[in-house]
């Protein structure tokens, strides 16, 4: 039986990370992802995902330090970000720069690009304002730096422990659609360049990376927390859907919801967080789980990522059009893992289509 979605296909075997729809459990290189989040940071979840895919062994410490260089090596790629480039939305102006990078399959190349969109998606939100962007500051972590270069200052502790917990969170995740793309480039040898510009390409479509910037627009369009039973109702009466709700995958609730939650809460603590916001959200988030509950009883739908990703961005300062290019930042790093995974130990990805279409008429 063919099956358009794929679903239920093995197309690759992978070392990388584990999705258990059913538990509602994530696993990282062996690593709960409850665990990984609890105190990792991007560098020590880079160096777990890369780990023996290039050429040498990078300690956390170690990444830290190249990373940083590198951040300073793709800075120099901004200034050709010219009027057209800027009249682009964020994700494909930060593509755009990113494919101004040299292809290949060697640890100079991987940083790279773990660098170019922390590096490119500040610069491009700055320049669209009609700011001058911020050089990266080579000594800082990934992420201090990446708000540093949003913002034009040093973040706080809580900010950087914030973004640093998204970062891992979104890290990796199975085979989806990008991922897949990834893969799919990586089997033919064209490069790791290639390849994250492949994922950045199937990321944005708005099945996959673009919807966390529509649940702050439903939270807008609710209000208030009083207003969110009915304008939930009316929603699904009108046959929309609920953003943040529902997952091809999970069939309880993503893991990843309950670590950005917790994530937040840091932030919530100190004050550096609009809390009107987060009260209206766990408003929503009750409200909706009740109706759906109700309404389709028969359909596993819980809270998904995007619901507590568009808070934490939104928390740390990023427009909600630029929420697709900070996911890139983070899984592009995943997106390597596996292109070098499959590159190592895969085959050229080349599956049969049937022909259903008419058939040539005899003479």
């Amino acid at each position: 039986m063919k099956n358009n979605g794929l679903e239920d296909v093995i197309a690759a075997e992978t070392r990388l990370s584990d999705v258990d729809g059913e538990a509602g459990r994530l696993v990282i290189r062996g690593v709960s992802l409850d665990l990984l989040v609890s105190h990792a940071t991007f560098e020590d979840v880079a160096v777990l995902l890369l780990d023996g895919m290039l050429e040498q062994p990078l300690s956390a410490t170690d990444l830290k330090t190249r990373l940083g260089e590198a951040r300073a090596e793709v800075f120099s790629h901004v200034v050709s970000a010219d009027e057209a480039l800027l009249n682009l939305p964020p994700v494909d102006a930060m593509r755009a720069l990113i494919a101004r990078l040299p292809d290949g399959e060697d640890l100079e190349t991987a940083l790279r690009l773990l660098a170019a969109p922390a590096v490119f998606l500040p610069a491009v939100l700055r320049l669209q304002k009609g700011e001058t962007p911020v050089a990266p500051k080579p000594s800082l972590s990934q992420s201090a730096d990446i708000l540093a270069m949003l913002s034009g200052s040093l973040p706080t502790r809580e900010q950087v422990a914030a973004l640093d917990a998204y970062l891992v969170t979104i890290s990796d995740h199975g085979l989806n659609a990008s991922t897949f793309a990834s893969r799919v480039v990586a089997s033919t040898k064209a490069g790791l360049t290639s390849s994250v510009l492949a994922a950045i390409s199937a990321l944005k479509g708005p099945l996959h990376g673009g919807a966390p910037g529509p649940v702050l627009d439903m939270l807008d369009a609710v209000g208030t927390q009083e207003n969110a039973k009915a304008w939930l109702a009316d929603a699904l009466d009108r046959g929309e859907r609920l953003m943040g709700f529902g997952h091809r995958i999970y069939r309880v609730r993503d893991p990843r919801a309950d670590a950005l939650k917790h994530a937040l809460e840091p932030l919530v603590a100190t004050g550096q967080v609009d809390l009107d916001r987060i009260r209206l959200a766990e408003a929503v988030e009750q409200a909706a789980l009740a109706i759906l509950r109700e309404r389709k009883p028969d359909r596993p739908l819980d809270v998904n990522v995007e619901f507590y990703t568009a808070l934490l961005l939104d928390a740390l300062k990023f427009p909600r059009e630029a929420f697709t290019g900070v996911f890139a930042i983070g899984r592009t790093v995943g997106w390597i893992a596996h292109a070098r995974e499959q590159a190592l130990e895969g085959r050229l990805i080349r599956p049969r289509s049937v022909y259903v279409g008419p058939l040539p008429q005899a003479a």
